[in-house]
């Protein structure tokens, strides 16, 4: 089975962090060994997973990739104007998988689970597949 998640993002770039939504997803699906798999159908976003204790971290990787990728640039070509968050995504990436054991996602200790939204606000979506060992 496939659970989906819905958010609504606040900003052009925005770093969600949904380790509990994910949780909860892996928690219904009573899999207790097996692969958490997160994906973002997307193009201007993504999933990422990182340090959750400190929300400065997340900031700091936003102000990078906005300095490598900034949001303008006169080489740009897509007519959208959006350009920078399909960079963004492509180089976070759409998917991550989590090893489930015990019943519960194998993150470290200060390991949080991330929607990374490029190009908001938006209305987004999250697909959660559970797949038992």
């Amino acid at each position: 089975m496939v659970y989906e998640i819905t958010l609504k993002t606040t900003g052009r770039d925005q770093f969600i962090d949904i380790t509990r939504q994910v949780e909860s997803v892996v928690l219904q699906s009573g899999v207790k060994k097996g692969i958490c798999v997160i994906y973002v159908p997307h193009t201007t976003a993504g999933v990422t997973i990182n340090e959750n204790a400190d929300p400065t971290v997340r900031k700091d990787i936003i102000k990078t990739l906005d300095k490598l990728i900034p949001w303008r640039e006169p080489f740009y070509e897509h007519a959208e104007g959006n350009s920078a968050a399909h960079i963004k995504s492509s180089l976070i990436g759409c998917n991550q998988t989590v090893i489930i054991q015990e019943g519960r996602l194998l993150l470290g200790t200060w390991q949080g689970i991330y929607f990374c939204e490029f190009d908001g606000p938006r209305t987004r979506r999250v697909f959660v597949k559970v797949i038992p060992e």
